[in-house]
């Protein structure tokens, strides 16, 4: 199986859309990019987003929140079978602030299960923590 291409359908001949020309369904989470074949990275999914993931025929979500998962997003996961990883990392912007290494050892061992994939990684604004884990 291969993943899904995803990218903004044109007007005739190929002419760019505007942003706000866009289908309901090519919204993108924030700082949305493909990792690699099967595995993608974002910020937090917002409601507008859930066409767009569906897409992607995920298979689970890894976050690296700390606060309790959005309700919201809890219902798009159970109504589309989509599995829910939490680790738990502080957002910390510091050069020199602990990253807690157990927590991101056991999210890499999730990650890079086959059996999760296609599994999409975020955290708030799918920059720091999630930049750290990609990396």
């Amino acid at each position: 199986m291969t993943p899904p291409i995803l990218s903004a359908p044109s007007k005739v001949f190929g002419e760019p859309l505007n942003p706000g020309e866009f289908p309901d369904d090519m919204h993108p989470p924030e700082n949305f990019a493909m990792v690699c074949p099967y595995i993608y990275r974002s910020g937090m999914p917002k409601k507008r987003n859930y066409p767009f993931l569906k897409k992607l025929k995920l298979k689970s979500i890894l976050t690296l929140i700390l606060e309790e998962y959005p309700q919201q997003n809890q219902i798009f996961l159970s109504n589309n079978g989509i599995r829910l990883f939490q680790f738990g990392v502080a957002g910390n912007k510091e050069p020199f602030a602990d990253i807690p290494e157990d927590v991101m050892c056991e999210a890499l061992v999730t990650l890079m299960d086959r059996r999760n994939h296609p599994i999409l990684i975020h955290c708030n604004k799918g920059k720091h923590r999630t930049g750290c884990l990609v990396g």
